[in-house]
């Protein structure tokens, strides 16, 4: 599930009604089902017994398109229009609209998100570096700023605590712990736009 969870943030890290029959939504159409199929080509890569050797390049639009395309429930509740951009030697770059409010009703009350002097729907950002290899990752959290105000990087580690729960990891899980890549993949490559997956 960790797993998954990260390489979601990585990779994709979609609205069900969105995508209208203008030239603009075609064109997000066609991005969001390119990276579905590349995604399962992954996955069966990955399962067979004796994998290829093969590198599938994703690009911000097709990640972007792909979230976009999501239907609302497959959302964390309160997470609104994610957007993920891919940026050389390994950095990240994601934002979306957050609810303070749910947030801070979940933690404790000596947390960073319940110190926080802002409340409602605030733009996050945040910023990191993925490095992998051998079929290892880990993301390092660079900055992280709500409603362009510089906050401690242990608030982005409660967003992803709090949006990750599940029955087997109730308190979610640590972001920048090591964690193993899915599918067979030996490591993510990145440039300006674009993650080369290496398997």
């Amino acid at each position: 599930m960790r797993s998954r969870v990260i390489f979601g943030l990585v990779l994709a890290l979609g609205s069900v009604a969105l995508l209208s029959a203008s030239p603009v939504a075609s064109a997000a159409r066609a991005d969001a089902d390119a990276l579905r199929q590349k995604f399962l080509q992954i996955a069966a890569n990955g399962m067979a017994e004796a994998p290829e050797a093969r590198q599938t390049a994703i690009t911000d639009e097709e990640v972007n398109a792909y979230i976009q395309a999501l239907p609302a429930e497959e959302l964390p509740q309160g997470l609104v229009a994610p957007q993920v951009s891919i940026l050389p030697d390994g950095r990240l770059s994601g934002r979306a609209t957050v609810d303070l409010d749910a947030l801070r009703a979940a933690q404790p009350k000596d947390s960073a998100a319940a110190m926080l002097p802002l409340s409602g729907k605030v733009p996050v950002e945040a910023i990191g570096v993925l490095r992998t290899g051998q079929g290892v990752g880990a993301l390092t959290i660079e900055s992280v700023t709500v409603s362009g105000v510089a906050v401690p990087k242990s608030m982005i580690q409660e967003l992803v605590a709090y949006y990750a729960r599940s029955g087997n990891a109730p308190e979610g899980f640590n972001l920048e712990a090591p964690f193993r890549l899915p599918a067979k993949i030996r490591e993510i490559r990145t440039a300006r736009g674009q993650a080369v997956i290496v398997q």
